[in-house]
C-alpha cells in the first residue's frame, strides 16, 4: 500500500511538471527580452552556483530551492543560510538571500522559507524642469519563497514552492505569484545514481501600477470653472520566465573519505536559449568540496554580445569548507564561495555561510 501511495504522489507531481509544457518547451531566442522578472533566473546561493546550478538531480538541502525544490526534502534537521552575491562586478548590483529549512518530525516533510533581495544603488531622478537631478530613488526586487518537500519513499522525493515576486521603484510597483514543482529519484546500491526534473516560475503575468503611471489634467468648461482629473495609464503585462530543468548525476566513491560527482543538466527556457550544463564536484568527507561547471548555449562563442544572448561565458567554480559539530548528524558550520565568468564585467562572486544542526 505504501508503494502504491508513493507512486500516486509521484505521478501527481509529475503531472504538475508537465501540465504547462506549451509554456516551457519553446527555448525560442526570438522571444528573448519579452519576459519580465528576470531575477527569477538568478541563483543566489553560493554552493549550488559554483558548478553552474547543475544540481537538479543531486542538489540537497536549502540550496536546492533554486535548482529543484524536491532536494530540500533531504534536510535532516535545521538549515540556515545567508548568501551575498556581487552580481556582474562593476555593475553596482548586489543580491542578498536568507533561508531557513526545518524538518517536521521524524517521518515528516521539510518546510523552507527564503527571501532574496536585489539592490541597484541610488538612481538619480531627472525631469524636464530639473534635468540636473531632483533627488534619488532606490529600485528594489524581492522574492519570498515558501516551500514544502517530502520523501515519499526511499527513492522518491517531491516538493512544491510558492513565490511572491515584487518589483518596485519610487512611484510604481509590480507583484505576482509563481509556483515551482520538482521530483528527485535516487537509486543504486549506494544511492549513487540520481535523476531530477523541475518546473520553475509558472505564474500569471505581471504588470506595473502606481502614481508613476498617472497624471493630472484639466477639463476646460464654458464658464471657466475648469475641472481637474487624474488619468491612470495601463502598463503592458509581461510573462514570467518559465523554465523546465532535467538532470542526472552519478557519484564515484573512493574509499570512505573521497567522492567525485559528475552531473549534467538541460534547461529549457521559454523566453531565451536552451542551456546544457556539465558539473564536477570532489568531496573530502564533510570537510571540503571543490566544484566546477560549464554552461553552454547556442551562439555563446560569438564576440557580439547581442548574438550571444548572455554575458556569462560558461565557466563557473567554487568551494565549500566545513567544520563539523557532530559527524554522525552531519551538523556544522560551512563557508561557501562561487565565481561565474562573464564578458563584459568582472564576473559574479558569491559568498555564503551555512549552519546546520
Amino acid at each position: 500500500m505504501k508503494n502504491i501511495y508513493s507512486c500516486l504522489v509521484a505521478i501527481f507531481l509529475m503531472g504538475l511538471v508537465f501540465l504547462p509544457m506549451d509554456n516551457v518547451t519553446a527555448g525560442n531566442k526570438d522571444r528573448s527580452g519579452q519576459a519580465g522578472a528576470a531575477e527569477l533566473l538568478i541563483n543566489p546561493w553560493a554552493r549550488s552556483s559554483g558548478w553552474g546550478g547543475v544540481g537538479t538531480s543531486c542538489g540537497q538541502g536549502l540550496e536546492a530551492l533554486f535548482t529543484n525544490v524536491a532536494g530540500t526534502g533531504f534536510t535532516k534537521g535545521t538549515d540556515i543560510i545567508f548568501s551575498y552575491t556581487n552580481w556582474l562586478k562593476g555593475s553596482g548590483v548586489n543580491v542578498m538571500a536568507f533561508g531557513l529549512s526545518q524538518k517536521l518530525g521524524q517521518n515528516g516533510g521539510v518546510l523552507t522559507a527564503a527571501v532574496m533581495s536585489m539592490t541597484f544603488g541610488e538612481i538619480q531622478v531627472t525631469t524636464t524642469a530639473l534635468p540636473e537631478g531632483a533627488g534619488t530613488f532606490k529600485p528594489n526586487y524581492m522574492n519570498i519563497n515558501l516551500a514544502y518537500a517530502k520523501a515519499f519513499s526511499n527513492s522518491i522525493y517531491g516538493g512544491l514552492a510558492v513565490k511572491l515576486i515584487t518589483e518596485s521603484i519610487s512611484d510604481a510597483s509590480a507583484t505576482a505569484l509563481a509556483i515551482d514543482a520538482g521530483i528527485q529519484y535516487v537509486t543504486g546500491e549506494k544511492e549513487q545514481i540520481k535523476f531530477g526534473i523541475a518546473l520553475k516560475n509558472v505564474g500569471a503575468p505581471m504588470h506595473f501600477s502606481g502614481d508613476g503611471l498617472s497624471f493630472r489634467g484639466i477639463i476646460p468648461t464654458h464658464d471657466n470653472n475648469n475641472d481637474q482629473f487624474t488619468v491612470e495609464q495601463r502598463s503592458a503585462t509581461y510573462e514570467l520566465p518559465a523554465t523546465l530543468r532535467i538532470g542526472a548525476s552519478y557519484d564515484f566513491f573512493i574509499g570512505d573519505m573521497h567522492k567525485i560527482t559528475v552531473a549534467g543538466n538541460f534547461n529549457s527556457n521559454s523566453f531565451s536559449k536552451d542551456q546544457f550544463i556539465l558539473g564536477l564536484e570532489y568531496s573530502l568527507k564533510y570537510y571540503l568540496q571543490l566544484r566546477a561547471g560549464y554552461t553552454y548555449q547556442s551562439g555563446m562563442f560569438n564576440s557580439n554580445l547581442a548574438d550571444r544572448g548572455t554575458v556569462f561565458t560558461g565557466p563557473s567554480a567554487g568551494f565549500t569548507v566545513s567544520v563539523p559539530f557532530n559527524k554522525e548528524k552531519e551538523s556544522g558550520l560551512a563557508i561557501d564561495y562561487s565565481y561565474r565568468a562573464t564578458n563584459p564585467f568582472q564576473g559574479t562572486h558569491s559568498v555564503g555561510i551555512k549552519l546546520n544542526f
